[in-house]
């Protein structure tokens, strides 16, 4: 036991999870949680960067406070460096709601490459397997979105099957300009399952216009499918007007 441990009645570890009740709390005066998140600014052991996370998990009354608490641990969070980024990964990993808090932390963390290959590797470990709220896909995806990976495309392609259209619907926006052309059938195939929704049908359209890709094996299909302004060209191409 260290001397920190001695004057405090345990470890930092339990120290810091004994506090949480505290950064929780929803009810009662502001200044016990925020008492409490400065405790854990001042620890410096990933069990306090765990701990602050779940102040994200809630919301208290008026929203002014809330916000600036937030605001106010996203600074206390990213304070810790390199120190809170596998904590924040697994704040991610285990927390449906809150996800673009934990994406802002590590933005504020890590060079951006490194935040696009964090998230591209988590994005390849949850697939299109079904969640509750779609929320977190989402935000990963759409803040994958445009950025430089070779692999955004492959850990996308698997998404299309997932359960939620709002997750097919950023997926289908993220792989239009990427031009993965193992990403073409799959596309077509949810453009024409009956299955489908509009708002995806929709979607996958723009993608294939944006990507160029030709509507080979799934012609009469497709045409079905065309709504305006999108129209199909001799060649095979999905064209958007203007």
């Amino acid at each position: 036991m260290g001397l920190f441990d001695i004057f405090t009645g345990g470890s930092g570890a339990q120290k810091a999870l004994r506090l949480k009740s505290k950064i929780v709390q929803k009810y009662g005066e502001p200044s016990g949680r925020q008492k409490a998140m400065e405790e854990l600014g001042k620890m410096q052991i990933p069990e306090a960067v765990s701990v602050l996370m779940s102040r994200f998990t809630v919301s208290v009354e008026p929203g002014t406070i809330d916000a600036d608490e937030k605001d106010h641990v996203l600074e206390l969070v990213t304070g810790f460096g390199k120190m809170a980024v596998d904590p924040v990964l697994d704040f991610l990993r285990r927390n449906d709601s809150a996800s673009s808090w934990a994406v802002r932390i590590l933005e504020g963390i890590l060079p951006e490459p490194e935040v696009v290959a964090c998230l591209t590797d988590f994005l390849g470990e949850i697939g299109p397997k079904y969640m509750r709220d779609p929320e977190k896909k989402v935000v990963v995806i759409q803040y994958l979105a445009g950025k430089d990976n070779a692999r955004i495309a492959e850990v996308l392609t698997p998404i299309l099957d997932d359960m939620s259209d709002d997750v097919k619907i950023a997926a289908l926006s993220a792989l239009g300009p990427l031009k993965y052309e193992p990403a073409r059938e799959p596309i077509l195939k949810l453009l024409v399952g009956e299955e489908t929704g509009k708002r995806v049908q929709k979607a996958a359209l723009d993608a294939l216009a944006v990507s160029g890709f030709g509507v080979q094996g799934f012609r009469e299909k497709v045409e079905s499918r065309m709504v305006d302004p999108y129209s199909l060209d001799k060649s095979g191409v999905i064209q958007k007007r203007a």
